[in-house]
């Protein structure tokens, strides 16, 4: 792993200081509780329990929560990418999408796998200084390995020189 990746991840994996992060800067993130469960340069799994704060009236996760949860797997990727980057790039989401099958109850566990797409996207948007994009995957399955929806982030990055 990356050095800056791994002072990032040091960082994030710590149970209160992702807490902390999260209640300054994603506070829905915070009540909904949703918990780092795996990250690498290359993959990330955030999870997100149905519970009373999280719900919808027909009794399965609200897609809101999902949402979070899914946006947190994505961009933690790309935010151990540019952790401490120089020169620094920006990073904005300008699309999402989302395709849902089951309702979502209990555990729900939400894997992005695009690490290496995050990375090269910075590189190249480093290379060329111009904004490139990248569209990430987060697979969002229940306790029984069963896909309960599928959802695409879209991100930009931009060299600040």
């Amino acid at each position: 792993m990356g050095t800056q990746f791994q002072l990032f991840r040091k960082q994030i994996m710590h149970p209160l200081k992702f807490r902390l992060f999260m209640l300054g800067n994603l506070p829905s993130a915070w009540l909904a509780g949703i918990k780092i469960e795996m990250l690498t340069e290359h993959q990330a799994v955030i999870s997100v329990r149905y519970k009373w704060f999280n719900k919808n009236p027909f009794r399965s996760l609200y897609f809101g929560i999902m949402a979070i949860a899914a946006e947190v797997s994505t961009g933690v990727l790309c935010m151990g990418h540019l952790y401490k980057r120089q020169p620094s790039v920006s990073m904005l989401l300008v699309k999402t999408e989302a395709v849902f099958h089951k309702k979502a109850t209990g555990k729900i566990l939400f894997t992005c796998s695009d690490g290496d797409v995050v990375k090269d996207a910075i590189l190249a948007a480093v290379a060329t200084n111009k904004p490139t994009e990248v569209k990430c995957y987060s697979a969002a399955v229940n306790q029984d390995g069963v896909l309960v929806a599928e959802l695409y982030y879209e991100w930009s990055f931009k060299a600040r020189m």
